[in-house]
């Protein structure tokens, strides 16, 4: 396939994003930068023009979020395929070649890349799992690197960090879903795709350095609230208490558990008040969940495992 859109969607990220648009310019294969900048007030499009004239900045006038960023820039382009990076990513030059081959498979229609952690001793991720409850994993986190030889088992689809879409898939499933701010868009997209009949497949050659976005804040009030909203969003739209008295109530007791402990280390509504601004949301929203999309292996204690490491 010809013609590869390679989309950063960025917020007050003016430091991160220079070093990503500077290892965008070290590529191996041509391709089309698009930077949605939303809001920021921190002279990202400045810098855009004064370093990176090549580069095309759509100007938002608000923050729009991960998913109204990333598909108003997706809007700007036109190539067949859609390459989406965050501002903290560096890519290895040979990165948008390798994340984009998979695609002249027909059957393909979404790519991870493999990210690794600064010093490229372990790996960030190699793309997202799920378990029953939709609860997603970054796959082979802190595995070391390059020893480690990732694979495609049980992978749903790519991080929105490092993955690969082709156009017309996009299209047709409806973009990211912009009722969700942040988080989990990635996991929802994938699902979607995967409905849609298209297979995911991973580019372990496409790789990159993942720094570690300070956009909203680690752990911080509003990070919680946001995360929240986008949990509850995705249980209610894919219909997660209804799939069975074991996983309603795994589900529930996750939950539970986290917007209490979120609620007294904060000493804020912030956990169970984005929660309920999710569920809101959803309202009207159902989808199924595709079959393939959960990793068996992923249990009630595996899980509990895996969040306890994420955090």
């Amino acid at each position: 396939m010809t013609g590869i859109d390679v989309v950063i969607p960025t917020w007050n990220g003016r430091e991160l994003l220079e070093g990503c648009l500077e290892s965008l310019a070290q590529q191996t294969v041509e391709h089309h930068v698009i930077v949605a900048d939303n809001g920021s007030a921190d002279g990202t499009a400045k810098l855009i023009r004064d370093r990176f004239p090549a580069v095309d900045v759509v100007e938002l006038d608000r923050n729009y979020g991960f998913a109204g960023g990333v598909n108003r820039g997706v809007e700007r382009g036109e190539a067949p395929v859609v390459v989406l990076v965050n501002n903290d990513v560096e890519c290895d030059a040979v990165f948008v070649e390798r994340i984009a081959a998979p695609l002249a498979d027909v059957r393909v229609g979404m790519v991870t890349g493999l990210l690794l952690r600064p010093g490229r001793t372990e790996i960030d991720n190699y793309g997202l799992e799920c378990d029953a409850t939709l609860a997603a994993y970054p796959r082979f986190a802190g595995a070391p690197y390059p020893e480690t030889r990732v694979d495609d088992e049980n992978l749903l689809g790519p991080s929105g960090g490092a993955a690969a879409y082709r156009r017309d898939a996009l299209a047709a499933a409806g973009g990211f879903d912009e009722r969700m701010f942040a988080y989990m868009e990635d996991v929802d997209l994938a699902l979607r795709l995967r409905a849609d009949g298209w297979l995911a497949t991973g580019a372990p050659e496409a790789t990159g350095i993942h720094l570690g976005s300070a956009t909203i804040g680690h752990r911080s009030r509003r990070q919680v609230e946001i995360a929240g909203a986008s949990r509850a969003y995705m249980l209610r739209k894919y219909g997660v208490l209804g799939h069975g008295v074991t996983t309603a109530g795994w589900a529930l007791a996750v939950e539970a558990g986290v917007t209490v402990m979120e609620t007294v280390t904060g000493r804020d509504l912030a956990a169970p008040r984005g929660r309920l601004r999710g569920w809101k949301e959803a309202e009207g929203a159902r989808r199924r969940v595709p079959e393939g999309a959960i990793n068996p292996e992923l249990g009630f204690r595996e899980s509990l495992r895996r969040r306890a490491a994420v955090r």
